[in-house]
């Protein structure tokens, strides 16, 4: 009989975890105070050079300078930059005392991903989620696929927010309900008031993107269709000007968004653990995904795979010194327990449990 190397309790494993992973920062820190210093500015600069990134990418292509296969990545890398920046304002980590200043950058970085939910409203589900995640409530990971079986149905739904809704309306119902339940709301009218922030969580902008896309999307697929029948459609030329000009959209803002969405969505719902996890146990909520053949995917959320799972341990720390401490937090992390790269995920839907062989053919 095995004897367990580290008999600590999941909650000690988590504090020893978390504690190793703030000393690294801090040692970090003090080897370059600048990081704590200029945390604000370090953060805006970010935000306005992935801005400019973005511009000078959609620009060069516009000028003819680029093609389109060079514009849709870098643009996605840039964006990518701005998502980890959205998710550290979420939690306070810029300008936590100037709330104006912050708020303009989470306005800023849903201008440029125009294809997310609000991020005002995803600051409730993410804080929730590290409460819950992987529990029925936990709405935001469940909204990116989490949980869902692997199929042609849950390939379509990861790079798309909306169709995520739209195929699975009654699922998404009842995690709307299931969330809204743990909020505790206090009369029946804060329940709605609720209901109506989820099903108004992509207005404006989101709303108008996933209009805007499914409207190209459609044009060309009638026309590829048309052509394939052997009837090409001849577009008048105030329409032939306006798919143009789609075109052109299409490549500087939404491919780069549906692949940046794409690539963070099937990291995420995929290291995230769902529906056999206990409630605030950091140890079931997420393993370490970073084998070499998800690089190219890693690339379009800023090493998602490899570094989230340790902000679920100290969630304080930006996304730029995650990067910097994941050596030393990885090594503390599958010294106590903490998965890493558990293929079988994607089969058992995300579950935590792993069945034994019998079970899983009696199962099947």
């Amino acid at each position: 009989m095995s004897v367990d190397p580290n008999p600590l309790t999941d909650a000690e494993k988590t504090e020893y975890i978390r504690k190793t992973i703030l000393e690294e920062g801090r040692a970090l820190r003090r080897r370059h105070p600048w990081l704590d210093r200029h945390q604000n500015l370090i953060g805006a600069t970010i935000m306005a050079v992935s801005l400019l990134g973005m511009i000078a990418s959609g620009t060069l292509y516009v000028k003819g300078l680029i093609p389109w296969w060079v514009c849709v990545p870098v643009t996605a890398v840039f964006a990518s930059l701005i998502h980890e920046l959205e998710h550290d304002l979420i939690h306070l980590m810029y300008f936590k005392n100037r709330p104006w200043a912050n708020d303009l950058m989470l306005a800023l970085g849903w201008l440029a991903r125009a294809s997310t939910i609000s991020p005002f409203v995803r600051r409730k589900l993410h804080l929730h989620h590290h409460k819950f995640s992987g529990t029925e409530s936990d709405l935001e990971e469940r909204g990116i696929t989490n949980g869902e079986r692997w199929g042609v149905r849950r390939l379509l739904m990861t790079g798309d927010n909306m169709l995520a809704v739209l195929l699975r309306p009654f699922t998404m119902q009842r995690a709307v309900r299931e969330y809204i339940r743990s909020q505790k709301p206090a009369s029946r009218g804060d329940a709605r008031k609720m209901s109506l922030q989820q099903l108004l969580a992509y207005a404006p902008l989101g709303n108008l993107y996933y209009l805007v896309f499914h409207s190209w999307l459609l044009a060309h697929t009638i026309l590829f269709t048309a052509q394939l029948a052997g009837a090409p459609i001849t577009l008048s030329g105030g329409l032939a000007t306006a798919l143009a000009a789609l075109d052109t959209f299409a490549v500087v803002y939404m491919l780069p968004s549906f692949l940046r969405t794409f690539c963070l969505h099937f990291i995420s719902s995929n290291m995230h653990y769902y529906g056999d996890v206990e409630p605030r146990n950091v140890m079931q909520q997420c393993q370490v995904l970073n084998p070499w053949w998800l690089m190219p995917m890693q690339l379009f959320c800023f090493n998602f795979g490899s570094t989230h799972a340790i902000h679920h341990f100290a969630v304080r720390e930006p996304f730029y010194i995650r990067q910097w401490t994941a050596p030393a937090a990885h090594k503390v992390m599958r010294e106590m327990g903490v998965r890493f790269n558990d293929y079988g995920s994607f089969l058992r839907g995300n579950r935590f449990t792993r069945e034994a062989p019998a079970e899983r053919r009696q199962a099947a």
